[in-house]
């Protein structure tokens, strides 16, 4: 499977807890054809959601964007085909 970087924005900073449905929902509708593998999440000042950068196994862009439709009003940048470099392959 191919790895994938999508980015949602938040349009403004949210609490955590209402950004934990997101996480679920991903996890839940995650199938064969697209999984979602984890995230990092960008936080503001006041420790408020203001960023989310999922990673993705997916067969294609077509398999996540199926998956992600599914969750109502999340801000969607991506997906981008992407490749992991680890800092061990430089030493």
């Amino acid at each position: 499977m191919a790895k994938f970087l999508v980015v949602h924005t938040m349009p403004s900073p949210v609490p955590v807890a209402q950004a934990e449905p997101v996480a679920k929902a991903s996890k839940t509708l995650s199938n064969t054809d697209a999984y979602w593998v984890g995230s990092w999440i960008q936080l503001d000042d006041k420790g408020n959601v203001s960023r989310i950068i999922c990673e993705w196994d997916a067969k294609d862009v077509e398999s996540i964007n199926k998956i992600l439709k599914q969750i109502p009003g999340l801000p969607i940048d991506g997906p981008h085909p992407m490749m992991k470099v680890e800092g061990e392959s430089y030493r």
